[in-house]
């Protein structure tokens, strides 16, 4: 009876492995047939119950059975694996053919001059901060010497938010500048205060090649006592050498803002002709680059800050013009195009 299982396992054995295909199949007939729950082991607790000499030939029949089934069991793993291993030496890649080129990412232009300028400004002591791009009119406008009724209001094409509150309408806005944060600081911090306040500002204006609705300003503040025109001549001339090159001069000539007083247009010598006149400097051998001045009195007053005592000047730069400048683009719109053509440049 008992041979007679053995003979049955045998030959039912061979058949289910003849028919296995990987190694996870052969590990699930070892466990069959060859496992602690198998039906071998079954047969070999049963020859306790045979008589003696039934007992000695079914024993070493189950041992032959046994030993049978490692053999076969290492033969077939040992194909297997040899399938498996030329299977992948067929996939493969081939190491000797010639790679992809892994392209990297990098900043962006206006991230890099961004940083460059940042630096500069860090090198000399000033601090950067930054300030929310959706403002409150006040800090905006109002508070920067440009009430409602002012008129260099209309230098700024403003996008407007609506916005109400329990306490009634009160008038929101896109940034138009970063000056704002000036306003906040000066709130908080009592001088002496040395910022710079680099950022997104929005203009409610048509786009094209020298004119966009969003872009990236920097403004800088200095508020201490005895702070004096010579004091924002020399931090910009420095500026100006560190991000141009040291032969630079500068220039600074009146003009207008209604945040500062006096105001000056600052200006460096064209460093494609030298002065001479060219293309990119409009034939005046000058190329503006900062708007600044000394802080107005009444900026200060309304931060209480009294202007009898601290005194301090101002400035601020678009981000997009430098590079615009430094590598001759003709067109402000291609920073925000996304074309990798442009942007693989930098």
């Amino acid at each position: 009876m008992v041979l007679n299982q053995l003979e049955e396992l045998t030959s039912r054995a061979f058949d289910e492995l003849g028919k296995v295909t990987n190694l996870e199949e052969l590990e699930a007939w070892r466990i069959r047939y060859l496992g602690r729950k198998s039906s071998l082991i079954q047969i070999l607790r049963l020859l306790a119950t045979l008589p003696l000499e039934d007992r000695r030939v079914a024993g070493a029949r189950a041992n032959e059975v046994k030993k049978t089934f490692e053999a076969r069991l290492a033969e077939k793993k040992t194909s297997l694996e040899l399938a498996a291993t030329l299977s992948l030496q067929r996939e493969s890649l081939d190491v000797t053919l010639p790679g992809e080129r892994v392209l990297l990412g990098r900043l962006h232009p206006t991230t890099q001059i961004l940083d460059e300028i940042c630096h500069i400004f860090q090198d000399m002591g000033f601090q950067v901060v930054e300030g929310p791009e959706v403002e409150w009119e006040y800090y905006n406008f109002e508070a920067l010497n440009m009430p409602a009724d002012h008129p260099a209001r209309d230098m700024f094409a403003t996008l407007w938010i609506d916005f109400e509150t329990e306490a009634g309408d009160r008038p929101m806005l896109l940034r138009t500048h970063t000056s704002p944060v000036q306003i906040r600081v000066m709130e908080k911090s009592p001088p002496p205060i040395r910022i710079i306040a680099p950022g997104r500002v929005y203009r409610y204006e048509a786009t094209d090649a020298t004119h966009e609705w969003m872009f990236y300003q920097v403004e800088g503040l200095a508020v201490d006592r005895n702070i004096t025109l010579a004091d924002l001549k020399g931090t910009l001339f420095e500026f100006a050498r560190r991000l141009f090159g040291k032969e630079r001069k500068c220039r600074f000539r009146c003009d207008y803002f209604p945040f500062v007083e006096p105001g000056v247009e600052v200006a460096i010598d064209c460093f494609v002709c030298g002065g001479a006149g060219c293309r990119l400097c409009g034939n005046s051998g000058w190329i503006e680059i900062i708007g600044a001045g000394m802080v107005h009195p009444e900026v200060l007053r309304r931060v209480d800050i009294d202007p009898e005592v601290y005194s301090g000047f101002a400035f601020g730069m678009g981000v997009e013009r430098i590079p615009i400048l430094r590598y001759g683009i003709d067109d402000i719109r291609l920073f925000y195009s996304n074309d990798v053509r442009f942007l693989r440049q930098f």
